[in-house]
């Protein structure tokens, strides 16, 4: 396991970039992550969806940098990282993100996650206490779509089976990752502010995932079987006697059984809350009233 620090030509964010390359099963797999600003280190970890990359974190990384070092990620199977086609599944994720921060960092650091990032960081903060200082979850998730939508996890593994073959697999993900169909997902759920929902912003979207192996890792997240637990009672349980500092920034617009979730972690003793504007991706789409989320529960 090792850190590559040569930075790249080119930058998403305006940060540097930089390779880690993690071994998994005795193979090596380059993970790029960026950095911008200086002070104590700061995890943005992305959403995982069709569309994850390290970029809906930019806004966030932006302001938050005159403060921070703001680290953000793709997570493996996403964005510029290595796209190989492997079985993807809970366990390569824990074991990624646990590696990431143990190597990566030096000292127990703050986190904001987003989306199915919650339970990850969650799991690990209760595994390995001192690995993070304070959590900030962010529209945090654990279901996939198609189980929320009432597909049976029987039903939802027959269809990531189907993605991933070679000519099937293939055309159906053309079709959940055309232009057309990617709007759709973010007025559905995603954005607040269809006007920002422009041609180029959705062209930038979908070019992420035409890149080669990118049906891969996004078949096992719709299908639910990169979800982190089974039922919302395993992920409350991650937060019991958590001695980190935990808040949830809930989206005022998030889908009904989505907001269901975040409440019930929001209730929890000993965990702060927040309801702002936006839903899923409220990350990316509102960078500044997260912003002041997070300075708010740091200095506090």
């Amino acid at each position: 396991m090792s850190t590559n620090v040569l930075a790249k030509s080119a930058t998403k964010i305006g940060g540097e970039i930089r390779e880690f390359v993690w071994k998994w099963k005795n193979k090596d797999y380059p993970v790029v992550y960026e950095t911008l600003g200086n002070g104590s280190p700061l995890l943005l970890l992305p959403a995982f969806s069709t569309v994850s990359m390290r970029e809906e974190m930019g806004g966030l990384a932006k302001l938050l940098s005159p403060y921070f070092q703001c680290v953000t990620v793709d997570w493996i199977g996403f964005g510029d990282s290595a796209r190989p086609s492997l079985n993807y599944a809970p366990e390569i994720y824990q074991n990624f993100l646990a590696d990431f921060v143990t190597s990566v960092f030096q000292t127990p650091i703050t986190v904001v996650a987003a989306g199915h990032s919650a339970g990850y960081v969650l799991r690990l903060a209760k595994e390995n206490p001192s690995v993070f200082s304070r959590i900030l979850l962010v529209a945090p998730t654990w279901r996939g779509p198609l189980p929320t939508m009432g597909v049976s996890r029987k039903g939802a593994t027959v269809v990531k089976d189907i993605v991933r073959s070679p000519l099937l697999g293939q055309l159906l993900y053309k079709l959940n990752s055309a232009p057309s169909f990617l709007k759709f997902m973010y007025r559905r759920h995603v954005y607040v502010d269809e006007a920002k929902l422009t041609r180029d912003f959705i062209h930038h979207k979908w070019e992420n995932t035409q890149k080669p192996g990118a049906r891969f890792a996004p078949a096992a997240f719709v299908t639910g079987t990169l979800d982190p637990v089974q039922k919302r009672e395993e992920l409350l349980s991650f937060v019991a006697d958590l001695p980190t500092p935990l808040m949830v920034v809930i989206g005022e617009s998030s889908p009904p059984k989505s907001r269901a979730e975040m409440e019930a972690l929001a209730t929890l003793p000993g965990v702060g809350s927040v309801f702002l504007s936006g839903t899923l991706g409220m990350h990316e789409e509102y960078p500044q009233a997260i912003t002041e989320a997070v300075l708010s529960f740091l200095n506090s």
